[in-house]
């Protein structure tokens, strides 16, 4: 125990022997971010300019945006850090991942940005009470944005904490407050346009860098896979010690606990608001698909290295020493980077994560202000009477309100792992979003109230459960430490919030009430399913 501690206290020393270096990096790649984000901002003139970027992007540059918008904090710092403290257990989360881009894109990806024009709303209440379904689709969407938001933030502080050798908690609650304003100075200046390219940039930096971090592990390894495993297991404090190539390590206490997460990865891309909203940037359905092919090819690549970084990162570096890192489970990328290429890789790698995390959060950002303004403001309160800018000025304003949500709610959350705050964010969608989408696109008598009572429903159960669960309660790694017992016992409420979605819906369509418009409901069926007429719905 004395070696681990003392590589814990040499790692971190190292990183604080070059503060300048990890600094000047970190710079650069705020500098070069802000650069291209005022560059891209010029045009931001229209709504469509600032919530769909113009429409301007190709499949190819959509589908890389797609990529740095999905692979965020949880995917590089959260899998990495699962995979290397639970092995087998820890990869489900790169497979649940990315079996869900199979739904969103046979389902959902076409369908939506034929029928929508800049949120989740304008699909849902098309042929609905337009009021009360947006009403209910901005809250949703606000709450899922939220706990995808706890989740970035929550790594940021982990990430810089490590980088500058912080320790304390109030050091890292500064850290999550400085990038929670970054990430409201890069959504007030750029928009969508000026978001969408730093995730371009960052989606090359984040695959260029896991690639070389993986080749450089399989180097070490002769590039034989079962020679890391061996040096995995070997590395491994659990008993057995190759339990962590099996199934059971994370989830063998409860399987219900498994299958309720691996409901909620694999349904829950689909209900995804700040994903949904990146095919309103493309000009046809066209480019809307071949995005989504170009994201799956880009987010599998990743989730097949994430395989060799964790077991990479248990094997070089070991458990012990990632969980008493600051940062703890988070932190097994940079430390696998440090024990790579030293104090130059972990500065770059860690300022990659860095532009991971501000990419994601100014996606997520632009999304809820957009529901907000768009759904919420103008639609609902105003009642379409908005002027020409006015959408946009309220949409700023409340980028600097969700900015400072983010920032108390990540100070909150500090220490979680983030792949898991992301898997809570998942269920939220699938719970509350994706049935209403699905039967709204499908289903010809689905009714405003089957809308309504499924968004509130599945938000309500999900967030109910999630506040009684020991994510909560009970636990050493639960936000209030060791304080009460947990009422419902499983970690994701997906197994049952995401079925009572469904279920409301139904329930709610089965009662006698005014009969929805045929002619809308004809319209929506042509639109989604050729684009014709979409265009008009996207002029101004």
């Amino acid at each position: 125990m004395n070696e681990v501690l003392g590589a814990v206290k040499t790692a971190v020393d190292e990183v604080e022997n070059n503060p300048v270096l990890n600094i000047s990096i970190f710079a650069a790649f705020v500098a070069v971010t802000l650069f291209i984000v005022i560059r891209a901002s010029r045009n931001n003139k229209t709504a469509a300019d600032y919530y769909a970027a113009g429409r301007s992007f190709t499949g190819p540059q959509n589908g890389f945006a797609i990529s740095g918008d999905y692979l965020s904090a949880a995917s590089f710092l959260g899998i990495t850090g699962a995979i290397a403290i639970n092995g087998y257990d820890g990869f489900l989360y790169s497979i649940g991942f990315l079996v869900a881009w199979l739904v969103a894109l046979l389902l959902v990806a076409e369908l939506m940005r034929n029928t929508g024009k800049f949120t989740m709303a304008d699909v849902l209440s098309f042929r609905l009470k337009e009021r009360p379904v947006r009403m209910a689709a901005a809250i949703t969407t606000l709450a899922v944005c939220f706990f995808y938001l706890l989740a970035q933030m929550a790594g940021a502080g982990g990430l810089v904490s490590l980088l500058l050798g912080i320790n304390d908690r109030i050091g890292q609650s500064l850290i999550v407050a400085v990038v929670g304003l970054l990430m409201i100075v890069y959504v007030l200046i750029g928009g969508m346009k000026g978001t969408t390219w730093v995730q371009i940039v960052k989606a090359f930096l984040l695959i260029g860098g896991a690639l070389v971090m993986t080749i450089w592990v399989l180097a070490i390894n002769g590039f034989n896979l079962n020679t890391l495993l061996e040096s995995a297991v070997a590395a491994s404090t659990t008993d057995p010690k190759d339990a962590i190539l099996g199934p059971g390590l994370q989830y063998g206490k409860n399987p219900w606990d498994f299958i309720s997460l691996a409901i909620a990865l694999v349904l829950g891309t689909a209900g995804l608001p700040h994903v949904l909203m990146r095919f309103y940037t493309v000009p046809t359905a066209k480019e809307a698909r071949r995005s989504v092919v170009w994201a799956i090819w880009l987010i599998g690549l990743f989730y097949l290295l994430t395989l060799v970084l964790g077991y990479g990162a248990g094997a070089l570096v070991g458990p012990d020493a990632i969980k008493a890192a600051p940062g703890g489970v988070n932190s097994a990328a940079p430390l696998l980077a440090l024990e790579l290429g030293g104090p130059l890789l972990l500065g770059f790698i860690s300022a990659v994560a860095f532009a991971t995390i501000l990419a994601v959060v100014a996606g997520l950002t632009i999304t809820a202000a957009a529901s907000f303004a768009h759904d919420i403001y103008a639609s609902v309160l105003r009642k379409g009477n908005v002027p020409a800018d006015g959408e946009v000025k309220v949409a700023r304003r409340t980028v600097i309100v969700i900015g400072i949500l983010a920032i108390i709610g990540g100070i909150g959350v500090q220490g979680q792992n983030i792949a898991f705050l992301v898997a809570l964010a998942f269920a939220v969608a699938a719970s509350a979003n994706l049935p209403t989408i699905l039967y709204s696109l499908f289903w010809r008598r689905f009714s405003t109230r089957g809308a309504v009572w499924s968004m509130y429903g599945g938000l309500a159960s999900a967030i109910i459960l999630i506040l009684l669960s020991p994510v909560f309660w009970g636990t050493e790694t639960s936000v209030f430490k060791n304080v009460g017992v947990a009422i419902w016992p499983l970690n994701n409420p997906g197994i049952v919030s995401i079925p009572l979605g469904f279920f409301l819906g139904w329930l709610g369509s089965m009662f006698p009430g005014k009969a929805e418009d045929p002619k809308k409901a004809a319209e929506m069926d042509v639109r989604s399913l050729t684009g014709f007429g979409a265009e008009k719905a996207t002029e101004h």
